[in-house]
């Protein structure tokens, strides 16, 4: 039988975090699930030279490219919820989930429902736009998840299945609604790996938009943080924009995360994202909130715009609102929906499997709170990470919102990133059964995204195995 791992973890010494559990906290709602089997296919394949032959193969056939496979020389056969179990019969708690995809975890049962119940229809896998009963439904669930401000005057693109793909598909509606071809985006901001969205990303090789500071308390780059740097960094934009010498013409449009993940899970001040709303609707220039990895529960609140109460023009959706599966959309005002039949496409923009466990995940995670439920588990597990970074010098700043967490390791005696710790780290936590990814402007923030089903027993089993990696890791990396 596949029970879901919570504890267990390998104990390596050092300080203990403190429990999570609260008086009366409700735990996350997770259904029971019956065992899953080991697909016949992969058993062939483990058999065929075991783990080792796998990775061998792997390294020599995939492209160079390859990212997670590198760090994480895993070879998964079987999950459910937070474990996953590897072909060597070992078993992991993810906290990866997908790079946040995984919004219920691994193989729920309202998703595999959903998926079945489609798969057992006879309907069509393949429709490119044309509509389907499974379409509306997933859009009708999606509209009544928006913000109603939005939802009551909507329109919704289905793009590509990535999420990259949505932010093109938005970069060139508001392109083509405003005539305007500026883009204002910010300093840290990750928007997918396509020409337009990497251009807008904080690792652009070629300036083709203007870059704007993201507030942050750890490294302001005005270096007073707190209120007073999100105050300047706002001021500085309306400047910017406003100084008929300040070299940047009326922009199409201003492309924001609710929380910077890749660039080492950085919060936008609630203020400060309405001072960007005030800013832009004052001179007509669309808000495009990019939701891929902040949506769906994610952050605490439905969408990560939803703390500071702002509506924008445009939100780009993907990751969690596919259930796991590939499916990326864009919903926007009606107002800027003036672009000609097929001004983008994509051959599979109508992944049916997709929106029936799309459609499941949002109802799943609406109707059960799970949101709030992030919210208040991810505030526990942030208070238990700072008082375990009063005993790590090494723990220079943790910060996050919802189950969306960073610890960020840094040199004790300089302050500077420590991207050679952090490797560190996500092996010791490998090591343990634990696996984390890395983020930052050097990867050197540790980034946890466990499901939004994660029960108070299963996180304070991954805190006790990061607590224990990081002071193993610091051992042998001496500062």
């Amino acid at each position: 039988m596949f029970e879901e791992q919570s504890d267990g973890a390998v104990r390596a010494g050092g300080p203990r975090v403190v429990a999570l559990t609260e008086q009366g906290a409700a735990a996350a709602p997770v259904p029971s699930q019956a065992p899953s089997q080991v697909p016949t296919q992969g058993t062939r394949a483990v058999e065929h030279g075991g783990v080792e032959g796998i990775l061998r193969r792997q390294a020599m056939r995939e492209s160079a490219a390859r990212t997670y496979a590198r760090s994480l020389p895993i070879v998964p056969v079987r999950a459910r919820g937070l474990t996953i179990e590897g072909a060597d019969g070992r078993r992991y708690l993810d906290c990866l989930s997908g790079a946040g995809t995984l919004a219920l975890g691994h193989n729920h049962p309202v998703v595999l429902e959903a998926v079945r119940g489609v798969l057992d229809s006879g309907a069509p896998l393949h429709v490119l736009d044309l509509a389907t009963p499974v379409k509306d439904a997933f859009t009708t669930e999606l509209f009544a998840c928006l913000p109603p401000a939005l939802a009551a005057d909507a329109r919704i693109q289905f793009c590509g299945p990535a999420g990259t793909d949505a932010v093109e598909a938005a970069l060139k509606l508001v392109r083509t609604a405003t005539g305007r071809s500026g883009l204002l985006a910010f300093t840290g901001a990750y928007h997918g790996m396509t020409a337009g969205a990497l251009g807008a990303s904080g690792g652009a090789p070629d300036v083709r938009v203007t870059r704007l500071p993201f507030p942050q308390d750890f490294r302001c780059p005005f270096g007073v943080g707190g209120p007073e740097g999100a105050r300047l960094g706002a001021r500085w934009t309306e400047s910017l924009l406003d100084d008929p010498k300040g070299g940047v013409p009326s922009p199409a449009a201003m492309i924001v995360e609710p929380v910077q993940g890749e660039g080492g899970v950085f919060p936008a001040p609630d203020a400060w994202l309405r001072r960007m709303r005030e800013i832009t609707e004052a001179r007509g220039i669309p808000l495009i909130a990019d939701e891929v990895q902040t949506g769906v529960g994610r952050t605490g609140a439905f969408w990560g715009v939803d703390h500071a109460g702002v509506v924008p023009d445009v939100m780009v959706l993907s990751k969690a609102i596919g259930g796991s599966l590939p499916l990326a959309v864009i919903v926007y005002r009606s107002g800027l929906d003036v672009w000609a039949p097929g001004a983008h496409a994509g051959t599979f923009r109508g992944n049916q499997l997709a929106m029936a466990a799309g459609a499941a995940t949002l109802a799943y995670v609406r109707k059960n709170r799970l949101a709030e439920r992030a919210g208040a588990l991810g505030e526990r597990m942030l208070t238990a990470l700072r008082g375990l970074a009063s005993a790590h010098p090494c723990i220079g700043d943790v910060r996050g919102r919802g189950l969306m967490i960073g610890v960020e390791l840094v040199d004790p005696d300089t302050g500077a990133p420590a991207q050679a710790l952090a490797a560190a780290v996500r092996q010791e936590c490998l090591n343990r059964g634990l696996i984390v990814e890395l983020g930052g402007r050097n990867a050197s923030v540790v980034r946890l995204l466990p499901p939004l089903t994660l029960t108070d027993e299963q996180a304070a089993a991954v805190l006790d195995r990061l607590s224990d990696a990081i002071p193993a890791a610091a051992s042998h990396h001496p500062h």
